[in-house]
């Protein structure tokens, strides 16, 4: 009989080595130490700091900055929306999905309720990772052109994947909680016409839903085996593209071989993925200070299938009512980064800079048809300067992807730098950086000593 999707990926993931090969091991310790790292700067800095107050202090789980535990699925939903609160954390862009925001939180929570390993923490969130990447790259940029984040949608999915190996869930009950997971798909991008802050939110409800999705199939739930079929399956109704589960299918047939987590690219910037590399080709202008002042206009050429998230409405993005709303905001940032020379995690709390805005408002931008995106993220900026000079800046692929990869101890560097904003001491975060990152596996626990320091 043949197999459907749902049943192709369950026994890819089942045949998965128990231990990771170095390579893939490696990346997934400094994902995983990236995502903590954020999620604690989020704690104390971010839009979301308030929920530290949310999650119900009685169970087991961690909560990021806070000293007290909670339940796995309040820990998975207040972690996850914490990580992504800032637009700090990482991302595939082949796939266009933001992993550790939801596979972290639900696999930490996970690994911490069922005192699971670390070697079998660090395995399911790489096998989550591996899941989510396919479940992109089968439909390109198809969930975001339907209005939805990719990430919510395949989130859920691909989550339940890894909470399911950690609870030792069998094939039939693998195959089940994909399908329940599939039932909380959902997060749209409503919230850019106001800058609102639920794009975090869905982050954190898709780390939930994987964790409940687990619950459920354990409670005697069951799912479609078909789940991904047709035009009513995942596919169809979140991308409008039903064929995408045969390609996913195929996609499929390397898990175990080939590692998609190591491509994955971190964030070295607080903003929207896609802005990235417009500020890299600001800052080769080499402007320097009060350079901005012979600045007439700024061309940006953005990749067809990016400007609904950073250009429109333009009027709107050249005057954002708040600087955390500007995070998705092309003309501003590209303006922040040529007045103050650089992009940093203050920027963008408080009102807009009165100076930024009127350098934003000599951006203009134009559709740039095959960018190459979304298998890259590259930026082109022309620059007409009021002495009449013109300069065109092209930037092919974001600094931190898979063709400009960072060194481990750029990824450490950052979370440092992260802990410190919590006013974590230095020996404690470096600390637990060598034990995340060197020979040993991380301890799910250890996680709890690193945050009661700053809770």
């Amino acid at each position: 009989m043949t197999r459907t999707t749902a049943e192709i990926l369950a026994d890819g993931v089942l045949g998965l080595p128990e231990r990771l090969p170095e390579p893939a091991e490696e990346a997934a310790r400094l994902h995983l130490l990236d995502a903590l790292g954020v999620g604690l700067a989020a704690s104390r800095l971010g839009p979301a700091a308030g929920l530290l107050g949310v999650a119900r202090p009685d169970g087991p789980c961690t909560v990021l900055g806070a000293a007290t535990g909670t339940t796995p699925a309040d820990a998975a939903l207040v972690n996850g929306t914490l990580v992504h609160s800032l637009e700090y954390d990482d991302t595939h862009t082949g796939a266009v999905m933001h992993g550790s925001s939801v596979l972290a939180p639900a696999v930490l929570a996970a690994a911490e309720a069922g005192k699971a390993t670390g070697p079998e923490t660090v395995r399911a969130f790489a096998a989550g990772w591996e899941v989510l990447v396919r479940l992109g790259l089968a439909t390109p940029s198809g969930f975001q052109r339907a209005g939805f984040q990719g990430t919510s949608v395949a989130g859920p999915v691909a989550g339940a994947v890894a909470v399911g190996l950690l609870a030792g869930l069998d094939r039939e009950g693998l195959l089940d909680a994909v399908a329940v997971a599939a039932s909380f798909s959902a997060g749209n991008f409503t919230f850019l016409s106001r800058g609102a802050s639920s794009k975090a939110a869905q982050a954190g409800i898709a780390a939930q839903a994987a964790i409940s999705a687990v619950q459920l199939v354990q409670g005697g739930i069951t799912g479609a085996r078909d789940v991904f079929e047709g035009g009513r399956g995942f596919f169809g109704l979140y991308a409008g593209d039903p064929t995408a589960a045969d390609r996913l299918g195929g996609l499929c047939a390397d898990l175990g071989s080939r590692w998609h987590l190591a491509d994955a690219a971190f964030k070295g910037l607080p903003c929207c993925h896609f802005l990235h590399p417009f500020v890299e080709a600001v800052a080769r202008l080499g402007l320097g200070e009060d350079g901005h002042r012979g600045i007439a206009r700024i061309l940006c050429r953005v990749p067809q299938g990016q400007e609904a998230v950073i250009a429109l409405p333009w009027e709107a993005k050249q005057a954002p009512a708040r600087a955390d709303e500007a995070r998705w905001s092309l003309p501003y940032v590209v303006a922040l980064q040529a007045v103050r020379g650089r992009v940093l995690l203050s920027d963008f709390a408080g009102p807009p800079d009165p100076e930024v805005l009127a350098v934003a408002a000599r951006v203009d931008w134009e559709p740039w048809p095959d960018s190459g995106y979304p298998a890259l993220f590259p930026a082109e900026i022309e620059v007409v300067r009021t002495d009449g000079s013109v300069r065109t800046v092209r930037i092919d692929d974001v600094d931190g992807g898979a063709g400009r990869p960072w060194a481990s101890e750029r990824v450490v560097e950052k979370f440092l730098r992260n802990c410190e904003a919590t006013e974590l001491p230095a020996d404690r975060s470096a600390g637990f950086a060598a034990e995340v990152t060197g020979s040993g596996l991380p301890d799910p626990g250890m996680l709890r000593s690193l945050v009661t320091e700053t809770g």
